[in-house]
């Protein structure tokens, strides 16, 4: 598949998941953040509170290759879901400023979340938030969009540079445990890829085992 069939058919993909949530007649939250020149340079994730939830990026393959997109529907853990809603309630579901409005702070991405349902829609821009709801819900939207990225760039190794699974696995696992991952079952499936595919050295393919296990035995899915 051509890197345009690809990129078209990844947008196509989002788009349809997308659509399937925003047409769902229960609440939704989006978390949406652009760092130009950080990998990714841009994602968002969707939960709706059902726990239905899309993640989307665009990403490089490759550094001299061109942006392309890409998305993954999962489900969020019970307890990150009702977390995530009951953030959103104690920060008025995003209605008005929640910017800090302190231009000295370090530039830390563009941030955007939103919450809607049949009644209401509202938006909040920021870079940081001075209300601790806000940097609560947005720590672990970040950490929820860590374990994905592992995610992501662990089906990529898998299937071009099987030798560099271990390290990169190594370092998912000193995060997770340091409680610096959300939602590790989002990405079970490639996990357990690598630990059912017998050309893995069996040292990968173990320490993939583990990590399924820990987000199995994490009841915030961590």
């Amino acid at each position: 598949m051509s890197c345009l069939r690809f990129v078209f058919a990844a947008l196509l993909g989002f788009a349809g998941s997308v659509a399937l949530l925003a047409q769902a007649p229960s609440p939704m939250i989006t978390f949406t953040l652009d760092f130009p020149g950080s990998d990714p340079s841009h994602y968002s994730i969707a939960v709706d509170a059902t726990g239905r939830a899309v993640y989307e990026c665009s990403v490089k393959t490759e550094s001299d290759s061109e942006e392309q997109a890409y998305h993954l529907a999962f489900e969020v853990s019970p307890t990150n879901r009702e977390r995530i809603f009951l953030l959103a309630k104690q920060s008025k579901f995003f209605e008005g400023n929640v910017d800090s409005g302190n231009r000295r702070l370090a530039f830390t991405g563009a941030k955007i979340l939103s919450y809607q349902d049949g009644q209401r829609s509202f938006t909040a821009r920021y870079n940081y938030s001075s209300l601790e709801p806000v940097r609560d819900i947005t720590a672990l939207f970040q950490n929820m969009a860590a374990t994905l990225e592992y995610g992501r760039k662990l089906a990529y190794l898998h299937k071009y540079q099987k030798l560099a699974l271990d390290d990169e696995l190594k370092l998912m696992e000193v995060q997770a445990r340091h409680n610096e991952l959300n939602e590790i079952q989002g990405v079970r499936p490639v996990l357990q890829q690598i630990v059912d595919d017998p050309s893995v050295l069996n040292v990968v393919r173990a320490r993939a085992q583990e990590l399924i296990q820990l987000g199995s035995s994490s009841p915030a899915g961590h």
